[in-house]
């Protein structure tokens, strides 16, 4: 893997995040627009005289733009701020005192020492299964969860390079930059959802011989739903796999001894289950998916879909440092 300075991986971060706030509502416009223009070319609006379908298309999209856009700059202030407490909630993740693990602050301030880093909050998610994320956008919500199998079961070098693997993320901006990529992905589930329901009640309300036009839009809004979908998604995976790479390049920096990290990966790979976690988007915080065990290749859309690279390879790549 070509090697990638922290200067240079957190202004790309940087910049990912400022074109991903800039990209995704001119998207959500984008597809307003096209949901505007197919409900005019299926109904009766499109039969007014002296009209063109585009200008009643911008007509619509006019009127309803400002409520789309508002409803997702709310959505996306709320989810942006209360994420800390939204991931803690969804993992089970709580504060882990001093007093209750000297150990894991004592490994957490020398690492933090060594790279003139602030240090996060830790946290423990009780489950037996070994995984960690870290989460937070700033310094003041930054925090390196670990469960208490992680703990338990690996020794303080595996545990030192799994904490410096996430140390990596904070320091890279990989958390903030994430988190960004998984509120918009959500936006679009939600306005994805919005417009079926509203296709659905609109062909309820429609005359038996108006059927085929109403199902008609349904089709054509699933369809523009599905392509704003499917690549939000596919851009945060991508994102998602990278940066698992240069977190174990960080890891092996950090530490100095990257085969401690590819150890710790054999082990969390074998139980890396953390039971209170059901939902897609925060599982892909972790170090490992928990729940799902990754392919010795990334191969066609499994591959595309994937959140994290497999870890046997993750594992070859540490060995040849």
């Amino acid at each position: 893997m070509q090697y990638v300075g922290i200067q240079t991986q957190q202004s790309r971060n940087n910049l990912r995040s400022l074109l991903l706030l800039c990209l995704f509502p001119i998207l959500v416009c984008v597809l307003t627009l096209m949901f505007c223009y197919l409900f005019v070319m299926v109904s009766e609006a499109s039969n007014q005289p002296d009209v063109t379908l585009t200008q009643l298309a911008m007509s619509v999209f006019v009127q309803i733009a400002p409520y789309v856009l508002g409803g997702v700059l709310i959505w996306f202030i709320i989810a942006y701020f209360a994420n800390t407490s939204i991931i803690n909630s969804a993992t089970g993740s709580q504060p882990l005192s001093r007093k209750e693990n000297k150990r894991v602050y004592n490994l957490v301030e020398n690492l933090c020492m060594s790279q003139g880093m602030k240090m996060p909050q830790i946290n423990i998610i009780n489950d037996d299964s070994l995984n960690a994320f870290a989460s937070g956008i700033n310094e003041r919500t930054y925090t390196i969860s670990l469960s208490r199998g992680i703990i338990e079961k690996l020794d303080d070098p595996e545990l030192e390079a799994v904490i410096a693997h996430e140390l990596s993320h904070i320091r890279n901006h990989d958390v903030r930059l994430l988190i960004i990529s998984i509120v918009f992905v959500g936006i679009f589930a939600m306005l994805a959802q919005v417009a079926m329901r509203s296709a659905y009640y609109s062909s309820m309300s429609r005359k038996r011989d108006d059927k085929n036009g109403a199902a008609l839009l349904m089709i054509l809004i699933l369809i523009v739903a599905a392509v704003g979908y499917f690549f939000s998604m596919l851009m945060r995976f991508a994102i998602s796999r990278k940066r698992e790479y240069l977190a174990d390049a960080g890891s092996a920096e950090m530490t100095k001894n990257p085969l401690a990290l590819a150890s710790a990966l054999r082990k969390i790979s074998a139980d890396p289950d953390i039971e209170a976690v059901h939902r897609e988007d925060v599982a892909q915080l972790f170090i490992q998916h928990p729940g799902k065990q990754a392919k010795s290749a990334l191969s066609g859309l499994s591959g595309l879909f994937a959140t994290h690279p497999p870890i046997e390879k993750r594992i070859q790549v540490l060995e040849q440092f």
